[in-house]
């Protein structure tokens, strides 16, 4: 019995994800763990820095900027827009090609990431009084914190292409559990090093989260037979066609950036804590995109990936309409329960004794307006990867080139002319992210044919309205008159009551209207509830051996 449990957690591990819903439910879970770790994390932040040093934390936030948009325009527009696909064409005819252009593409990659590093090490200084409007002091500190969260950047790069190598494989696991055990590196050094160091003590939790997020990895991808090693062969084709699709996409990214610089820039010129205060807004938006956007998306892609070749748009476009249902079906209640429970939400993830109440309620604010946006800009991921899967990724750089400018003028002119400060930013985000939405799907769809889903995107939208009044109604009786939310046991009570009101509601009106996705719920809690399935007997997972 023993041996078969243990044969079955290896089958977990090493197993082939067959379908989409499969490997989003690992994808999805290992956001949400990583997700409730990042809130740990920043939940530590605030109570350390708040109170007095919200200014450093302001100068961490800008620091990590500068070397993750190096690291997102080159390695991660590389790898989602261009390597998976030419590795998964090449791996269909030779294994050992498609590893050879792996490690080919790793060195060329690596070593323009490298001089870009040094060059940004060197320049760090005046790097930062080009992005932030700090005092002198605090800008030497942020130069200081670049070069160090920029050693981390290097060994993302190497874990990076772990990633997409077993992605491509359809292994979702580990490469789901790395991003968990990155966190985890952050939140040690941040708990065993902010006494002694300061702010300092996060950079340094992020290289070691880096180096983390690369050694779970590694046995993995040598047990498929992947062996990394230096091979320069810059006119490899593989690497060639890399290089040649990954502008479109690389300038896409450089586009998504400009909405952090921005926003470093703009609450740079605010009160100290400002940038703090947008960052954890931020994360709380985020955390549902992620959850349902990014992770149904990342698992979709390979099947769309594989659609798309065969010039047959019939399967790309029934794969790509359930996807998108799907992820509006998660993302409408989401969005619904953070809009209401916002003030809840932000005192259970960031409340310490130095967090401020003001603070609060414009973290509050901020997160609830941005949560407007978060199904369109969930579902536009999605869009974004199937041009990818056309190789089409000229469609998407305009599109964000269109929605970044609208970002961009709407928030300048609120900040500096109407003095909105973070709420100016946080509408400009969600124009912006509608604009995406619309554009995208739009132009898809006059690619590849209707999707005919109209009239389902409707009726989940009414049934998001009608959850949004009951979650309203029990929240003000329970905060009102039963419960006494100054205590955070009965604050928990309070979120976790009216979340299950509200997704009660929610999955009731859904069953009334026949709205198909509520079956994918029901799905996924049989198999969560089947552990001899989820341990891989599933038709879903399958042992399989490296290929031959």
């Amino acid at each position: 019995m023993v041996q078969a449990f243990l044969n079955r957690g290896k089958n977990l591990l090493i197993g082939e994800h067959k379908s989409i819903l499969s490997a989003a439910m690992v994808i999805g879970g290992s956001f949400l763990a990583s997700a409730l770790l990042g809130l740990v994390r920043n939940h530590l932040l605030a109570a350390r820095f708040f109170g007095g040093l919200e200014a450093d934390l302001d100068v961490y936030f800008a620091a990590f900027v500068i070397p993750d948009t190096i690291f997102q325009l080159l390695i991660v527009g590389a790898i989602s827009a261009a390597f998976i696909p030419i590795f998964q064409e090449s791996f269909k005819k030779s294994q050992s090609d498609a590893y050879e252009m792996a490690n080919a593409s790793l060195t060329s990659l690596g070593l323009i990431l490298f001089l870009f590093t040094l060059a940004i090490s060197l320049f760090a200084r005046p790097l930062s009084g080009l992005i932030a409007h700090f005092p002198d002091q605090k800008l030497d500190l942020m130069a200081n914190l670049i070069r160090i969260m920029s050693l981390a950047q290097i060994i993302f790069t190497f874990s990076a292409f772990l990633t997409g190598i077993l992605q491509a494989q359809r292994r979702f696991l580990l490469p789901a559990v790395a991003p968990l055990l990155y966190n985890l590196g952050t939140i040690t050094g941040i708990i065993f090093l902010s006494k002694y160091v300061g702010i300092y003590s996060a950079a340094v939790g992020i290289v070691l989260g880096a180096i983390l997020h690369m050694l779970v990895q590694l046995p993995l991808t040598k047990h498929l037979g992947f062996s990394p090693r230096i091979l320069f062969k810059p006119n490899h084709p593989g690497v060639k066609n890399m290089l040649r699709l990954m502008p479109p996409r690389t300038l896409s990214l450089a586009l998504d950036q400009i909405e952090r610089w921005v926003a470093v820039n703009l609450t740079s010129l605010l009160a100290a804590g400002s940038l703090s205060v947008f960052s954890f807004a931020r994360q709380l938006y985020v955390l549902p995109i992620s959850l349902f956007g990014i992770s149904l998306s990342q698992a979709s892609f390979p099947a769309l990936a594989e659609e798309a070749a065969k010039k047959d748009y019939s399967g790309f476009r029934q794969t790509l309409a359930k996807t998108i249902l799907q992820i509006f079906f998660f993302a409408f209640p989401a969005s619904v329960i953070i809009l209401i429970l916002r003030i809840p939400l932000v005192r259970l993830a960031f409340g310490a004794r130095s967090f401020p109440w003001d603070a609060t309620l414009l973290t509050a604010k901020v997160l609830s307006i941005m949560a407007l946006s978060i199904a369109p800009q969930a579902v536009a991921h999605v869009l974004t990867r199937a041009f990818h899967a056309v190789k089409n990724t000229k469609i998407p750089l305009l599109v964000g080139a269109a929605s970044m400018i609208c970002f961009t003028l709407f928030s300048i002119v609120s900040t500096y002319f109407y003095g909105w400060g973070l709420i100016g930013i946080a509408v400009g985000i969600s124009l912006a992210s509608f604009l995406d939405f619309v554009l995208l799907y739009y132009l898809l769809i006059g690619k590849v044919g209707r999707l005919e889903i109209s009239w389902k995107i409707i009726k989940m939208s009414f049934v998001s309205f009608v959850s949004g009044v009951a979650l309203y109604i029990p929240m003000k009786l329970l905060d009102q008159f039963v419960l006494d939310t100054t205590k955070t046991i009965w604050l928990i009570v309070l979120t976790l009551v009216v979340s299950l009101v509200g997704f009660s509601v929610y999955c009731c009106i859904s069953y009334l209207l026949k709205i198909e996705e509520l079956n994918d719920v029901f799905s996924m809690l049989r198999r969560l509830g089947n552990w001899r399935r989820v341990l891989g007997e599933s038709d879903e997972v399958i042992e399989s051996n490296p290929p031959a």
